[in-house]
């Protein structure tokens, strides 16, 4: 049986590979073709053309597989166990009294494979790159001024607002923070010409540097103000490092959950949205509690399509790999629009975040068992 399974995984894998580069190839060729302009400035600026697009695709192909793997495999299974069924290899190997089940079993295997790199990529990869997934081809160098969506900052009451943002040096421009009722011995309001992010460190903490400060016009006279028993303003009159037109805004929003939005929620890993959720300073609605637990659940949901498009293919016989990719593409339709309603319910505070995530299975789970009977003929 081992070359059978050999024989079958072989299949399994050209399909899978030959789909995965077209698609990319494709969305690759369309995308350069739309932002070429900016491409070769950048390549004029930074280099060579070539190197530039390389970069800027590299992540974005990882991207693309996490987003496409559970679709791929489904079309690399179908097909793969069409053309066998097509050669009348499959009539042959069950009148040797193997089993339908027996004869999938490596390409169940494949996937499940798939599906864990998959997982993997989501958690460890994308994270590390998710700064260039935040860029677009016309500011992939991080340069061009993007406009501050206003944030609270809930441990300390601190609004959030600025003229632009600029990623290459986490820089706000012209910060425009609204004290809470609290700091009014303080000023009610913060402004200055620009805040630089710096990340909390052994002898700091976390926040945002202000440069030439504008109010309080008397900033050197005023002391650090502490907001529920912690400091969250520093000053330079009783902080050393401070120069005179400097004050430090203590904060555990990060540069990248002020500007990122929902980008930064796509990006980041398990963990990551694990921690915002417990960040004091962050206020995150169901929609990322959804998230978080639909990526516990994912491969159980990569393998319930899986177990609903096998045996709809198997069960009726089907030769015509054409029939087979419109079985594939009812199926994955089908599915996914279940999945994304119950998360569209979750996020809208309808249905509880785990229940969002488990629903899908709820459905898709027994109706794979009741479809996958032909599997053990």
């Amino acid at each position: 049986m081992k070359t059978l399974d050999l024989y079958l995984l072989g299949a399994f894998l050209k399909v899978l590979v030959i789909c995965f580069l077209s698609l990319t190839g494709l969305y690759i060729v369309i995308d350069v073709f739309g932002n070429l302009e900016e491409f070769i400035r950048h390549g004029e600026r930074h280099g060579s053309l070539f190197v530039v697009i390389a970069d800027y695709y590299s992540a974005r192909v990882i991207s693309f597989f996490d987003r496409t793997s559970a679709i791929l495999v489904l079309i690399a299974v179908l097909f793969t166990i069409t053309w066998f069924q097509r050669n009348n290899e499959m009539t042959a190997m069950m009148a040797g009294g193997v089993s339908k089940f027996r004869i999938v079993a490596p390409l169940i295997l494949a996937a499940l494979v798939v599906s864990v790199l998959a997982t993997i990529s989501r958690e460890t990869v994308i994270p590390r790159v998710s700064h260039k997934l935040s860029r677009n081809a016309q500011d992939w160098w991080g340069e061009r001024a993007k406009p501050v969506h206003p944030r609270y900052d809930n441990e300390t009451d601190i609004l959030f607002q600025g003229k632009h943002t600029v990623a290459k040096n986490r820089r706000i421009v012209e910060p425009h923070f609204r004290l809470p009722d609290t700091m009014q011995g303080f000023s009610s309001q913060l402004t200055a010409k620009s805040a630089f992010y710096h990340p909390p460190s052994a002898d700091r903490p976390g926040g945002y540097l202000f440069h030439g400060v504008k109010r309080p016009e008397n900033l050197d006279e005023l002391r650090s103000v502490k907001q529920n028993g912690k400091k969250a303003i520093l000053t330079p009159s009783d902080t050393p490092w401070l120069q005179s037109t400097q004050c430090f805004v203590v904060s555990n929003i990060s540069f990248e959950q002020l500007e990122g939005g929902m980008m930064w929620r796509q990006h980041s890993s398990t963990l990551q949205l694990l921690r915002a959720l417990r960040n004091p300073s962050l206020d995150f609605g169901a929609d990322v509690r959804v998230t978080v637990h639909t990526r516990l659940v994912q491969p159980l949901i990569d393998m319930t399509l899986l177990f609903l498009g096998i045996p709809l293919l198997l069960s009726r016989e089907q030769h015509n790999m054409f029939r087979a990719a419109g079985l594939c593409l009812l199926v994955i339709t089908a599915f996914y629009l279940i999945v994304v309603t119950c998360q569209g319910l979750g996020a809208s505070y309808l249905i509880s975040p785990a229940l969002a995530a488990w629903c899908p299975l709820l459905v898709g789970v027994p109706t794979a068992i009741m479809l996958s009977r032909p599997l053990w003929e």
